[in-house]
């Protein structure tokens, strides 16, 4: 049972590492254009009006929510999209989603129970 109730809390700290990642939009530039193709990270810096050490921290924080890998090709760091954690977040959504889904027709259903009471 404990077992359970930290898994459920590593989950969790996933999910929030990938949604606080996904809420910065340079981040999610990043993703985008990582995505299309493969960038160095001095290359995503020059897209943006930040220092490349600027666009390292916000390539560590996808990273660390494991939304890219970074590997290097000779003195470049190449940033690559994974699209396994986009797929998490997909699921997350769709599981909010479900379950708001189902509280609004609890509510409906007892809303009807009323007016069939008046």
């Amino acid at each position: 049972m404990v077992v359970d109730q930290i898994q459920i809390h590593d989950e969790d700290d996933a999910t929030d590492l990938l949604f606080r990642a996904l809420a910065d939009p340079i981040r999610r530039d990043i993703l985008r254009r990582a995505h299309e193709g493969r960038l160095s990270v001095s290359a995503l810096a020059r897209e943006h009006p930040i220092s490349v050490t600027a666009m390292q921290k916000h390539v560590a924080v996808l990273e660390r929510a494991e939304l890219v890998s970074k590997h290097r090709v000779g003195r470049e760091s190449i940033v690559q999209t994974e699209t396994d954690a986009l797929d998490r977040a997909r699921s997350a959504l769709d599981r909010l989603e479900a379950d708001w889904r189902d509280r609004i027709e609890r509510m409906e259903q007892i809303l009807e129970t009323d007016k069939g009471d008046n």
